[in-house]
């Protein structure tokens, strides 16, 4: 019997300062190496005390990821699965409150019969299972550690990954390390010693990194990396410089120009491959290059202050523009300013070729997105509407034909005109973590729609992330008020898909297309949406 290989782990780390890029660099790492040919997962572990990230803060924190099997994640499981062109799970996602959460679990449970509970050995121990569980499969496993070295709350986590290394032996994993070159421009120089610090402190933990990414707003010198080997101990060929490029999705290539996939494939005792990057040059052709044409999209929200709110919008929208050979310009209008019953949005929509309204909870902005919705019907604008954007986007048609007092359970739960209501399971269940409906579901398209047009086909799978739904109450009254519903839920009857009847182009979805939008080809609604706004 062939013994089999065991799975080789690199895990990356970040110091100095925290929004480096830890999550772009490794999945540009997992790039390469499916590049060669290797099976290659990742995972994110976060020190927040959140069981998911369901609950923190986009304005803070960015936009709350779906996998299909429906795991609320970080914003770095988007970066992986576009990266990596692949669908993750819950596995690769793991925050410290889930870790002590079944640690706690098992203490009432007796599982660790008296012993007294520690954070080492057993809630290390327990991280480490989940990441090993999640590696199970795969002949690379990539983690990420959230936050920086030296943070209170991700000492558990290195510890963790310490004591992984010398469980799995050294020779099967690899540990790189992210740190910052601040540039001086008073005397002109890039300076070294916070990377130092840096290495340092992680090396007091009982890690040496054996990769080296230094991240810099400008081009360092090539001595940089001199100083850096002579200080940290880390080899020359084994230090990478990486300044900020004009499209992330260039990272992976600058990284294989350096020789780093080759050092870690040597490094890991992995067979040298040549790998096959031919579609990945091509987005990065794609996302550097000025074309001759411009499309103009006006993204109607509330979360204004911090783009990462809406990433995968952004890159969906991004990705399509570029197969369509088009730059995309896209402008904010901020919802709660048309807000109020006398304001108007009209004069700050006609400038666009199309309307994004994207998904989102809570009541502030809602009456500037029905507005917005409104406003696409009323001129014949391209309108895509995610999740909360369909239901903006009903509302928008029911008050266009007359009924004024529509509404959804947001704005006024006990009006007798709630076109958007709650789920039925979801009655109750308003302020608690996890319930909502999540993950993969089925979708029926009907032939003669735009919908069908668009996707090609009639059966789709799509992720959601929302508690409401179209009333079936009012599903008749939809051709009167000038939309139809094109895609159903087979199982439960559920209302998916909206489109506008007589309009070029206004289609809107109760899940979110964004996530399984990749930068290697446009994703079908977000590319009938490109294709509209340019024919505008």
């Amino acid at each position: 019997m062939v013994a089999k290989k065991p799975t080789k782990y690199i895990f990356v780390t970040g110091g100095v300062i925290s929004g480096l890029g830890k999550g772009i660099t490794a999945a540009s790492i997992a790039n390469l190496l499916k590049a060669r040919g290797f099976k290659v997962n990742l995972q994110k572990c976060d020190p927040y005390l959140n069981v998911d990230a369901g609950t923190l803060n986009p304005r803070e924190h960015g936009e709350c990821f779906v996998t299909w099997d429906g795991a609320e994640t970080d914003l770095d499981l988007g970066h992986y699965e576009r990266f990596l062109d692949d669908e993750l799970s819950q596995a690769s996602s793991l925050m410290a409150g889930r870790v002590l959460l079944k640690v706690i679990q098992d203490e009432r449970a007796g599982k660790y019969e008296g012993d007294d509970v520690q954070i080492i050995p057993h809630l290390t121990a327990a991280i480490q299972q989940y990441i090993i569980k999640a590696a199970e499969g795969y002949d690379v496993h990539i983690v990420e550690i959230g936050g920086t070295v030296g943070d209170y709350e991700s000492l558990s986590f290195i510890e963790s990954i310490r004591e992984l290394g010398l469980r799995v032996g050294l020779d099967n994993c690899l540990y790189v390390h992210l740190v910052y070159l601040p540039f001086l421009s008073a005397s002109q120089e890039t300076k070294t010693k916070p990377a130092q610090n840096s290495v340092r402190d992680l090396r007091g933990l009982g890690i040496k990194p054996d990769v080296l990414v230094a991240r810099s707003e400008k081009i360092a010198n090539d001595s940089v990396i001199k100083k850096l080997s002579l200080f940290t101990g880390v080899e020359e060929d084994a230090i990478v410089l990486l300044p900020n490029a004009t499209s992330i999705y260039q990272v992976p290539l600058t990284l294989e120009d350096s020789g780093i996939a080759n050092v870690i494939t040597k490094h890991l005792g992995l067979p040298t491959k040549k790998p096959n990057l031919k579609q990945w040059q091509e987005v990065v052709k794609l996302a550097t290059t000025n074309f001759d044409k411009t499309v103009n999209i006006a993204v109607v929200a509330k979360y204004m202050d911090n783009t990462d709110t809406y990433l995968s919008v952004f890159e969906a929208l991004k990705a399509a523009a570029w197969w369509n050979n088009t730059n995309l310009k896209i402008s904010w209008v901020k919802a709660e300013d048309f807000d109020a019953e006398n304001a108007d949005i009209s004069t700050d929509l006609a400038k666009f070729e199309g309307i994004v309204v994207p998904g989102g909870f809570g009541v502030r902005g809602l009456e500037g997105k029905i507005k917005a919705a409104q406003y696409a019907l009323k001129q014949k604008v391209p309108y895509l509407g995610l999740c909360l954007g369909l239901q903006m986007g009903v509302i928008a048609a029911a008050r266009n034909a007359g009924l004024s007092d529509a509404t959804t359970f947001e704005l006024n739960p006990q009006s007798k005109f709630l076109v958007i209501n709650t789920m039925a399971d979801q009655v109750g269940k308003e302020m608690t973590g996890g319930t909502m409906r999540l993950g993969n579901y089925n979708c029926h398209l009907e032939k003669d729609s735009l919908a069908y047009k668009v996707y090609g086909k009639l059966d789709i799978v799509e992720r959601h992330r929302h508690r409401g739904e179209c009333n079936n109450d009012f599903i008749d009254k939809f051709k009167d008020w000038g939309i139809k519903a094109s895609g159903i839920n087979p199982d439960n009857h559920l209302v998916e898909v909206i489109e506008g009847i007589d309009q070029p182009f206004f289609l809107a979805s109760q899940f979110h297309p964004e996530f399984k939008a990749r930068p290697n080809r446009a994703h079908p609604m977000f590319d009938g949406f490109i294709k509209a706004a340019l024919n505008r």
